[in-house]
């Protein structure tokens, strides 16, 4: 069930009356669930759910459902296996034919998909990127490629403060600077804030006023007339009447200034589409 990502007051009165009635809470850090609990005056059993241990545990909680208990996942904040621990149990208990309900409520990405002033949707949640340049830059790339394939939609992740910078860069180089973005920080807290602009006024707000908190990012999707889909497929296409698909992509990914792999895979669906 979803727990508040900053205020208090966000949370229900049906959370609360699940978790009075819950046998165990499983929780990221029994320290922080505490604070809520107490707050709500809430006496429950508290047990971790983390990363490190939610595969092992799993098999153990799952039969203590099977004997009928009831038991209760919440995050730190927000909703539980969104970029939170969870999925693995949730997914063990669907298998075993557990009833599984949600006890829906604060979610940071929504929140931030609302306030931004940005397309609604169709939206994509990303999660949080990978912290290494590298391989960031190689996820943006996908993402890139698959709207030069038609994915139009409006991008959420979650990124820490300390990175954003390098992030908001990373986005700008491989989508464009003038892309439309909102980055959210600190939702449902006192110091809320969403600045709005393209990647490259975030870059430079950013720059001057290093960010604090929790923060979500928002990009909004390709223009009407982004000519991205049209030149990949275009490109790949020319080239696959002369070459091999190894060869091709090797070309075209020079041109178009994504990823080989990334380029490859494109051509390879195109060179399968010519062959049905």
């Amino acid at each position: 069930m979803a727990t508040p990502i900053g205020n208090l007051s966000d949370f229900s009165p049906r959370a609360a009356e699940a978790l009075t009635q819950a046998d165990a809470i499983l929780c990221e850090d029994t320290r922080t669930t505490a604070k809520l609990l107490m707050a709500y005056g809430i006496s429950a059993r508290t047990e971790p759910l983390h990363d490190h241990n939610e595969t092992h545990r799993a098999p153990q909680i799952v039969e203590r459902l099977v004997r009928g208990g009831r038991i209760a996942i919440v995050s730190d904040a927000g909703t539980p296996l969104l970029s939170d621990p969870g999925y693995r149990l949730v997914r063990a208990a669907i298998d075993a034919g557990i009833e599984v309900t949600s006890v829906p409520g604060a979610n940071a990405a929504i929140t931030a998909l609302t306030l931004s002033g940005l397309p609604p949707h169709p939206f994509m949640f990303v999660g949080f990127p990978p912290p290494r340049a590298a391989a960031r830059t190689e996820g943006f790339a996908r993402l890139r490629a698959a709207e030069q394939a038609g994915l139009a939609a409006t991008l959420i992740w979650h990124e820490a403060p300390h990175r954003l910078l390098e992030m908001l860069e990373d986005l700008a180089t491989v989508f464009g600077a003038d892309r439309p973005a909102a980055v959210a920080r600190e939702l449902t807290k006192r110091f809320e804030e969403v600045r709005r602009g393209t990647l490259a006024e975030l870059v430079v707000s950013f720059t001057e006023t290093p960010p604090r908190g929790e923060i979500t990012v928002v990009l909004g999707p390709p223009a009407a007339d982004d000519s991205g889909a049209m030149d990949l497929d275009a490109h790949l296409r020319a080239a696959l009447a002369t070459h091999s698909v190894k060869d091709a992509a090797t070309l075209v990914a020079g041109m178009v200034a994504l990823p080989r792999r990334t380029v490859y895979a494109r051509a390879l669906e195109l060179s399968r589409e010519a062959q049905d």
